[in-house]
């Protein structure tokens, strides 16, 4: 059996550190990631802007009385 000693563990954790940044450097951010209903609601939106069928947050404000 071998002896653990902390040596041992401090090599290890260094390992795990740096599989851990390298991992991290190829993460993707899942914010960035465009569902088909996030690409569906652009369409949409899109759409409506060309159709000029939005209103705007100062127009919004004004027929709110904000």
């Amino acid at each position: 059996m071998e002896t653990v000693t902390l040596e041992i563990i401090h090599k290890d954790l260094e390992f795990v550190k740096r599989e851990l940044m390298e991992i991290k450097k190829h993460m993707v951010d899942i914010d960035s990631i465009m569902t088909e209903d996030d690409y569906k609601a652009l369409q949409e939106y899109k759409i409506e802007k060309s159709e000029g069928k939005l209103t705007s947050h100062e127009e919004l404000k004004q027929e709110l009385g904000l």
